[in-house]
């Protein structure tokens, strides 16, 4: 049975999104527990925590693997930390991804090395991949062109798949795109609710 992880990448930097009048720490939890919680609440799938901000020990649940990175830590060496037969890494500033897409990620690992589920704006939501992870892959979920670079470090055609994309909060307007009507994202609809 392939055992599967699904790892929430949480880094300093997307404290930036918090709107004004909300705390950025308090923003941060909430949009990582969000994600998280979409991660855990999948079949067959392990979560994992991948993280550079400490303290996000009560947004898991107990048992829950916490990797601690460095903020500046390449996406790679993070990914070589992890243990299973395939990986997803979620960025955690997608609180309310549709879990069917992180799903996709892993589907498309049968005709792939690397999948990736493209941000609106650029970079990717998530990337998924085997583990170890191909040598000549070096992923950024940051790169704005992310797909267009793993295709060109790929030694062949055919190698990096994409997944229907997403949106990432990015920036204080970034909170518009949220969804009301769609379930999940408990914590940030409660935070944003109370500013």
């Amino acid at each position: 049975m392939t055992v599967r992880v699904a790892a929430v990448l949480v880094r300093q930097g997307m404290a930036k999104a918090a709107p004004p009048g909300v705390d950025p720490r308090a923003f941060l939890e909430a949009i990582a527990e969000d994600t998280y919680e979409t991660v855990a609440g999948l079949d067959l799938v392990t979560p994992v925590l991948v993280t550079s901000v400490p303290g996000l020990e009560e947004i898991v649940w107990p048992g829950t693997e916490i990797v601690a990175v460095d903020d500046d830590e390449p996406l790679k060496a993070a990914i070589g930390r992890l243990k299973g037969d395939q990986v997803a890494v979620i960025g955690a500033d997608a609180p309310d991804l549709p879990p069917l897409l992180i799903g996709k990620l892993f589907r498309e690992l049968s005709r792939a090395q690397i999948t990736v589920c493209p941000a609106e704006g650029g970079g990717a939501v998530a990337l998924a991949c085997a583990l170890p992870a191909p040598a000549w892959a070096d992923p950024d979920l940051d790169d704005p062109d992310v797909v267009a670079t793993l295709r060109a470090q790929a030694p062949g055609r055919r190698m990096v798949a994409t997944t229907p994309g997403w949106h990432r909060l990015r920036a204080p307007e970034d909170v518009a795109r949220l969804d009301p009507g769609l379930e999940g994202w408990e914590s940030t609809r409660a935070l944003l609710a109370s500013r």
